[in-house]
């Protein structure tokens, strides 16, 4: 270990970390001179790349004037000022916004808004929360229980909370053994099944990805999947609450991923993106039925963070979204998305590649050791892994998702450049991919 690192206790404990001294665009360097693609965002996050001088400036430019605004005490002109530009892309109906540091501390935010909401309305019975399988939505305890990665899970099972879940819209591994449209969407149906089951009068939210991220490898929905689970959250008065915190903010061709399903949550969370990875920073937004409950119920919404609605991180938010629309980002990340797709299509022929998929700038590669009958590698092989290894030994950082089937076997690897990636880059992206994956398979077939 480099040994002026070896003080942090880093989240990986086994690896030897590259140290990364400057990026600019998708492109990292190290200080042993080695460069790399950054083809990921780190997590889906550096939505923008690297090195952006008038993002950094604005920054600076708040740090230098404001220090630090209490969300209880004070506010600053421009925290309402992006609130209402951002509140203007957000889906119609979402008018209220409530900044946070992370996508963890906004789904827990999302929830227990939701929960008071029903308080607030006399409802005080309905606590429990929905999710869905596989699925992953944060790491503090309350997200944790409805994130479905076993090995997240099982450390701290005497904490979790045992909430009701049903199967993820996932086609190529429907666990009713369908297929669409011929399913008749089962699974929008099972949503109905447990709410009966568990009595409506307990059921609080249903929260949902609308594209899968991290924990099976940007699945997309069948598009009328969500207009049955909003009739059903309707009809039992129950808070949908999508989380956005991967897919917001241009990473799928539009500015959210509810827009490709005409999908109006009544909350719905977004971060990762939201600052560009400048700061941290997430948003909480709510339709006014939410917000006015509260304020004509309780008068207060008993929750907080010392970094709630901060002045610096809403900052960066503004000038990153300044940047996207001064660029046509989300144009690009549309393009550039449907040309990613093209390219990717292309190793379907390797023959342990079993699916490409994805919307936007937001893909992924499953791999299984038999194409006909979609058999996974059995995750002692850690093949998801090694691609990645190979990769990164290469250049090209990406990123991988395994466990995704009964929370054991599965293996995908994403790929989700910057929305200002260029059609040269993405070329240069999966050539390195598919050199990653030749070299994997060779290993793992002798």
């Amino acid at each position: 270990m480099n040994k002026k690192n070896q003080n942090i206790f880093q989240r990986r404990l086994n690896y030897e970390y590259p140290v990364i001294e400057r990026g600019k665009g998708i492109y990292l360097y190290s200080k042993d001179n080695k460069k790399y693609i950054d083809a990921v965002g780190g997590a889906v996050v550096a939505n923008l790349g690297h090195g952006i001088d008038e993002i950094a400036k604005a920054i600076y430019k708040a740090a230098k004037n404001i220090t630090y605004l209490h969300g209880s005490q004070f506010t600053a002109d421009y925290i309402g000022e992006y609130a209402k530009e951002i509140c203007k892309i957000a889906p119609k109906g979402l008018n209220k916004v409530f900044f946070v540091s992370g996508g963890s501390e906004a789904v827990e935010s999302a929830l227990k808004l939701a929960m008071q909401y029903h308080y607030d309305s006399g409802n005080k019975k309905k606590y429990k929360i929905v999710y869905r399988k596989p699925g992953y939505h944060g790491s503090t305890i309350l997200t944790l229980s409805l994130s479905s990665k076993p090995t997240s899970r099982k450390p701290f099972e005497p904490l979790v909370f045992d909430f009701p879940f049903i199967p993820a819209p996932f086609c190529y591994r429907c666990q009713f053994n369908e297929k669409y449209p011929g399913c008749k969407l089962k699974c929008a149906d099972a949503l109905e099944k447990a709410i009966k089951r568990e009595n409506p009068n307990t059921i609080s939210s249903f929260i949902a990805e609308p594209v899968i991220g991290a924990s099976a490898g940007a699945v997309v929905p069948p598009n009328d999947y969500f207009k049955k689970i909003r009739k059903i959250c309707d009809k039992h008065n129950i808070i949908l609450v999508i989380d956005e915190v991967m897919t917001g903010m241009g990473r799928t061709g539009k500015w959210f991923a509810s827009e490709h399903f005409n999908l109006k949550p009544d909350i719905l969370v977004v971060s990762k993106g939201i600052s560009g990875g400048f700061l941290p920073l997430a948003a909480v937004f709510c339709t006014d039925k939410i917000f006015n409950a509260i304020k004509n119920g309780s008068g207060n919404f008993y929750h907080g963070f010392t970094y709630e609605n901060n002045s610096t991180t809403i900052a960066a938010g503004r000038a990153v979204l300044k940047y996207i629309k001064e660029n046509k980002l989300i144009e690009n990340s549309e393009r550039m998305g449907q040309y990613l797709m093209e390219k990717l299509k292309n190793l379907i022929d390797i023959d342990i590649v079993g699916d490409v998929r994805g919307i936007g700038l937001m893909t992924a590669v499953e791999f299984v050791s038999d194409k006909k009958t979609k058999k996974p590698f059995s995750r002692d092989k850690q093949v998801a892994e090694k691609i990645l290894k190979n990769a990164m030994d290469m250049g090209l950082n990406l990123y991988f998702s395994v466990g995704f089937i009964d929370g054991k076997e599965g293996d995908a690897v994403m790929v989700t450049p910057p929305l200002n990636v260029t059609k040269k880059e993405i070329d240069e992206i999966v050539a390195i991919f598919k050199k990653a994956i030749l070299k994997v398979r060779q290993i793992i077939k002798n």
